[in-house]
C-alpha cells in the first residue's frame, strides 16, 4: 500500500537538502561573507589568547609574592629547631650530590651542620667485610648459606657505630662504605636516602641477583634500627619526582620520611622530623600531610 506520509517525509528532506545546498553555494561563491567570517573568528581568539595571557601573568605575580613570602618567613619557622646539633647522611647505594646539598641547606637554617655523609657499597661486598672484620663473627658474612641474622645483625651494628662510633664501622669501612666524608660517630640524627636495589641479573644470574637483594634488605633494616636504638631522629628522604617511591619502605621500618625534599616545604619538614617530629610529610598519595601541624607553634624565636 502506498504511504503518502512517507512520500511526503522524503519530499521535506530533499527540499531541506537542495536549499543547505544553495546556501552554502552562496557563501562559497560570495568572498565578502568568507572574510567577514574569518575576520570575526580571529578576532574572537585573538581576544580570548589576550584574555588568558592577561589572566596567566596574574597568576605569576602572585605565585612570585607567594614564593617570596615563603622564602622570606622559612628561615624564621625553622630558626634554632637543630642548634648545635650533628646530622649525619647515609645513601643506601649510590650518593646524590642534588641531596647533598638539599640536606645541608635544611640543617644548616635549622642551625645545626652536616658532620657526616656517606654511602653503602651496594649490592655488599660481603667477602671483603668478612675480611676487615678478622676475629669477630662477621667473619662468617662470606659463608655461604648466609645466615640472614648474622646479616642483620651486623647491619645493627653498623647503625649504632654510625651514631655513636666505634672501632668495628672504621675497620670494615674501605669494603662497606663506596664513598665517605666527615667524622664518624656523636651524631643527633640521621638522614637516610635509599635508592631500590636492582633486581635484574639475567636468567643465569636471577637467583644470585636476587639473594643480594635479600641480603642489602636485611642490612638496611638493621642499620635503620640501630640507629633508632640509640635514641636519635632517622628520617627518610626523597625527590619529588622519585619513582619507585621509597616512602613504603621507610613506613615500614617506622621512620619519618620527606618524598619532597626539592621543595621548600619539603626541606622545612625535615628541619622538624629531625627535631622529634614523627610523619609522612609532602605531595605524594603516602603522605599524611604536607608540613607537621605544629610548624607555627614550634619555631624558635
Amino acid at each position: 500500500m502506498f504511504d503518502y506520509r512517507y512520500h511526503a517525509l522524503s519530499l521535506a528532506a530533499v527540499l531541506f537538502a537542495l536549499a543547505v545546498g544553495v546556501l552554502i553555494g552562496v557563501a562559497i561563491g560570495d568572498s565578502s561573507l568568507l572574510s567577514s567570517a574569518r575576520d570575526g573568528i580571529v578576532a574572537n581568539l585573538r581576544s580570548e589568547v589576550s584574555g588568558s595571557e592577561r589572566h596567566a601573568e596574574q597568576l605569576n605575580g602572585r605565585l612570585s609574592e607567594e614564593e617570596t613570602l615563603a622564602n622570606g618567613l622559612y628561615p624564621i619557622s625553622v630558626r634554632g629547631l637543630l642548634r648545635e646539633r650533628s646530622i649525619g647522611l647515609v645513601f643506601l647505594g649510590p650518593s646524590s650530590d642534588q641531596v647533598d646539598e638539599l640536606v645541608r641547606d635544611a640543617v644548616t637554617q635549622a642551625g645545626g651542620s652536616v658532620k657526616t655523609v656517606v654511602a653503602v657499597r651496594e649490592p655488599l661486598d660481603l667477602a671483603g667485610i668478612a675480611g676487615q672484620a678478622g676475629g669477630t663473627e662477621y667473619t662468617a658474612l662470606a659463608s655461604s648459606p648466609l645466615d640472614p641474622s648474622l646479616l642483620r645483625r651486623f647491619g645493627v651494628r653498623m647503625g649504632q657505630q654510625l651514631v655513636r662510633g666505634g672501632r668495628l664501622l672504621a675497620r670494615v669501612q674501605a669494603s662497606l662504605l663506596s664513598s665517605y666524608d666527615g667524622e664518624l660517630g656523636k651524631l643527633d640524627g640521621l638522614v637516610v636516602l635509599r635508592t631500590e636495589p636492582a633486581k635484574s641479573g639475567g636468567a643465569a644470574g636471577g637467583e644470585q641477583a636476587s639473594a643480594a637483594v635479600k641480603n642489602t634488605a636485611e642490612f638496611e633494616a638493621g642499620l635503620v634500627h640501630g640507629a633508632q636504638a640509640q635514641g636519635v631522629p632517622v628520617v627518610g628522604v626523597e625527590l619529588s619526582s622519585t619513582q619507585p617511591s621509597q616512602v613504603p619502605w621507610y613506613k615500614g621500618e617506622d621512620m619519618a620520611s620527606v618524598d619532597d625534599l626539592d621543595s621548600l616545604a619539603g626541606r622545612a619538614a625535615l628541619a622538624f622530623a629531625l627535631a622529634g617530629d614523627h610523619g609522612a610529610y609532602g605531595v605524594k598519595p603516602t603522605a599524611d600531610s604536607l608540613l607537621p601541624h605544629v610548624v607555627s607553634s614550634t619555631a624558635q624565636p
